[in-house]
């Protein structure tokens, strides 16, 4: 079962577009555009908590995108991503105990808020790169138990990756690579998460 609190998701799609607009009004910016994205996620977490596979999921929100000059571009997002993951039998023989019953399988449910600083290589080629936060907003009953949580609610990860542009459509690869440790139970195993990003995104106005 997953709980959902959607007023958080709704604060947060909130703060992030009233920051931008903030932001957005103090910039000489050549052009602005706001539009929609999604696609799916190959994800990853590391430690010896979890088998070592990728899986998939998926992802959509949001993006603003600032011209600066010619070359360059700011683009904050916020956007609900999802995370699968297999857990190893080392999980289950750890934390059984502290779990109550440790799950099989770890389902994530993040917001995911990246802002990126984009060059542009061509016309039609914009490299990118930035940070990311992201904040858990739901997870598996199971991973709370006996009132210990065995997720920390946010992480934070650096972005890399490629965006093609034609006309109004964008068609976009990152890679995310997790920089904080996740194992909110103890410090016996480090989780770490990465992330490839695959989609297409589409400028409003």
């Amino acid at each position: 079962m997953i709980i959902v609190n959607k007023n958080e998701i709704m604060k947060t799609y909130l703060l992030l577009f009233f920051l931008s607009a903030m932001f957005l009004s103090n910039l000489n910016a050549q052009s602005v555009h706001l539009g929609i994205k999604g696609g799916a996620n190959i994800n990853k977490l590391s430690g010896q908590s979890f088998t070592d596979k990728f899986t998939f999921g998926y992802h959509y929100g949001a993006f603003v995108e600032v011209g600066i000059g010619n070359k360059f571009t700011i683009q904050p997002e916020v956007f609900f991503s999802q995370v699968k993951q297999d857990t190893s039998s080392q999980f289950r023989v750890i934390y059984n105990s502290l779990m109550g019953n440790a799950t099989s399988k770890v389902q994530l449910n993040y917001i995911n808020i990246p802002v990126l600083l984009g060059y542009k290589a061509s016309d039609n080629l914009t490299i990118q790169v930035g940070p990311q936060y992201s904040i858990l907003m739901s997870k598996n009953e199971t991973l709370l138990q006996n009132g210990k949580n065995a997720f920390k609610s946010g992480d934070f990860s650096l972005l890399a990756g490629l965006q093609l542009q034609a006309s109004k459509f964008r068609v976009y690869g990152r890679y995310a690579i997790g920089l904080s440790n996740l194992n909110d139970i103890d410090k016996m195993d480090s989780w770490k998460s990465q992330s490839i990003q695959i989609g297409i995104g589409l400028a409003i106005f």
